[in-house]
């Protein structure tokens, strides 16, 4: 799947995408103020490489911990969806075939449970 959507240009594209929609979207750009947003997008895409099956190179904390401190700020799974429209969003506008982005949009929701500390 990494290869069928054009490999490391393509996700870094998908990243910088996400990050102008998510930046630009009050109800979830509060919870990004302070971030070194070029390591985030690092690790986002270390994230979404992995979501398309490329190398896993995620040397990144336990997800649970990194997140929280935004979890006790109110992250809920309304911002949860709200990121997950934004990658499917960006993906889409990039021509990602829609089966590919329901692939990663499922293992998004894969780690739900651990973002939001349930």
């Amino acid at each position: 799947m990494y290869e069928q959507i054009g490999g490391e240009k393509a996700v870094d594209a998908a990243v910088d995408l996400f990050y102008k929609k998510v930046l630009a979207d009050d109800r979830v750009n509060g919870f990004f103020k302070g971030v070194d947003m070029n390591r985030q997008r690092g690790m986002q895409k270390g994230f979404l490489t992995f979501a398309f099956g490329g190398p896993n190179h995620y040397a990144g904390r336990d997800l649970r911990v990194v997140h929280a401190h935004l979890v006790q700020r109110g992250l809920n799974d309304t911002h949860f969806d709200i990121i997950i429209e934004h990658l499917g969003a960006a993906l889409k506008e990039l021509k990602v075939k829609p089966e590919l982005i329901q692939k990663v949009t499922d293992v998004a929701n894969s780690v739900r449970k651990d973002v939001l500390n349930k």
